[in-house]
């Protein structure tokens, strides 16, 4: 059996731009809410690592879908966007839907945060769903 590492670059490339795509999300997302993810996981808050987890875990789908399907750099890079735009959008719906959102995060109310990381990870499928050839 041969082993090809032609692929190799492409890999270490697509799976760079992806990490870096993720990091760039976090970053945003953490900018957005009205609590700090970090400081209440680092603290042992669950629900802040249950709402900030499913929320990766919803731009992570459709980043993988975008990946898949890109024919190039700057065309995974406008799908990956387009994929934060939808999370951010789920975001804000979840504070409607949910109000004190960032307050009951920061309290751990499990529920509420179990509810924003299930708004997170549908829209995300969603996305990776619609981003079908």
């Amino acid at each position: 059996m041969t082993i090809s590492m032609a692929g190799l670059p492409a890999f270490i490339l697509y799976f760079c731009v992806g990490f870096a795509l993720i990091a760039g999300f976090a970053a945003v997302y953490m900018r957005l809410t009205n609590h700090d993810e970090i400081a209440l996981i680092r603290g042992g808050n669950l629900s802040a690592a249950i709402a900030f987890g499913g929320n990766l875990v919803g731009f992570s789908v459709p980043l993988e879908t975008a990946i898949e399907q890109a024919a190039s750099i700057p065309d995974l890079v406008i799908w990956a966007v387009i994929a934060m735009v939808v999370q951010f959008g789920a975001y804000g719906f979840a504070r409607i839907v949910i109000p004190d959102l960032s307050r009951k995060i920061e309290e751990d109310r499990i529920p509420s945060a179990a509810m924003l990381a299930v708004i997170a990870v549908i829209s995300g499928t969603l996305a990776a769903a619609s981003m079908s050839l």
